[in-house]
C-alpha cells in the first residue's frame, strides 16, 4: 500500500485532483468530510466545540454554524488551534481505519489522503509521497469568486490563514500545476497516477512494512 498526502491552497483545485485520482483507481480519504462528521450533531466533538466557543456557533437546528465558527477561528490563530485540537485527532483516527480497510482489500492500493492543512499541521513526513496542487493566486481568486461567491477580502483572508505557496511546494514530492486547462491537468494526473502505481507495486514487492 502506498500512502499519499494530497494538499493545496484554497481555490487550487485540490478536490478536482482528488476526483481525477479516484477515477483512476485511488482510494481517496477526504479529511474535510471526516472533519464534518467529527462535529456532526450528537457527537462529542460538537459538544467540545460548543464548550470552547459557545452556543453562538450552532444554527437553529443545533448543527454547527460553519460561517459563524469560521468568523471566529480565521481571525484568531489561538482559536483555530483550539478547534484543531478537537477535530484533528478524530479525523486521523477515522482515516487510519479507512486506510486499514483499503490495505486489506488490496495490498497494492494507492491511498490518497486529501488533507487541506497537511503542511500547516506538519503531517508531510507521515506519507510515502506528498502531492501539492499549486495554482497562481489570481487564478485561485477567480475560482473562489465564481464557485463559492467569496469576496476578494474573504478569499485573501482564507489564503493568509494557510501555508504559503512556497511552504507547500517545499513539502512536495510532486507539484501538480493547476493554473491551466482541464486537458493539461488531466495529462499531469495520468503521469502522476502511473508513478504512484509504480511506487505502490515496488513497495509491495520489497515487502516494506507500511506505517
Amino acid at each position: 500500500m502506498l500512502r499519499v498526502g494530497l494538499t493545496g491552497g484554497i481555490g487550487s483545485g485540490k478536490s478536482t485532483v482528488a476526483a481525477l485520482l479516484a477515477e483512476r483507481g485511488a482510494v481517496v480519504i477526504d479529511a474535510d468530510r471526516l472533519a464534518r462528521e467529527a462535529v456532526a450533531p450528537g457527537t462529542d466533538g460538537l459538544a467540545e466545540v460548543v464548550a470552547l466557543f459557545g452556543d453562538g456557533v450552532l444554527d437553529d437546528s443545533g448543527a454547527l454554524d460553519r460561517p459563524a465558527l469560521g468568523a471566529i477561528v480565521f481571525a484568531d490563530p489561538d482559536a483555530r488551534a483550539r478547534l484543531e485540537a478537537v477535530v484533528h485527532p478524530r479525523v486521523r483516527a477515522a482515516a487510519r481505519g479507512m486506510e486499514r480497510d483499503a490495505s486489506e482489500r488490496d495490498p497494492d492500493a494507492v491511498v490518497v489522503h486529501d488533507v487541506p492543512l497537511l503542511v500547516e499541521t506538519g503531517q508531510q513526513g507521515e506519507y510515502d509521497v506528498v502531492l501539492v496542487v499549486d495554482t497562481d493566486e489570481e487564478v485561485a481568486l477567480t475560482r473562489l469568486r465564481a464557485t463559492r461567491g467569496m469576496s476578494d477580502q474573504d478569499a485573501r483572508a482564507r489564503m493568509a490563514a494557510q501555508a504559503t505557496r512556497a511552504q507547500r511546494r517545499a513539502a512536495a514530492d510532486v507539484v501538480i500545476d493547476n493554473s491551466g486547462s482541464a486537458d493539461a491537468l488531466g495529462a499531469q494526473i495520468d503521469a502522476v497516477w502511473r508513478d504512484l502505481r509504480r511506487r505502490a507495486a515496488g513497495l509491495s514487492r520489497s515487502g516494506d512494512v507500511q506505517h
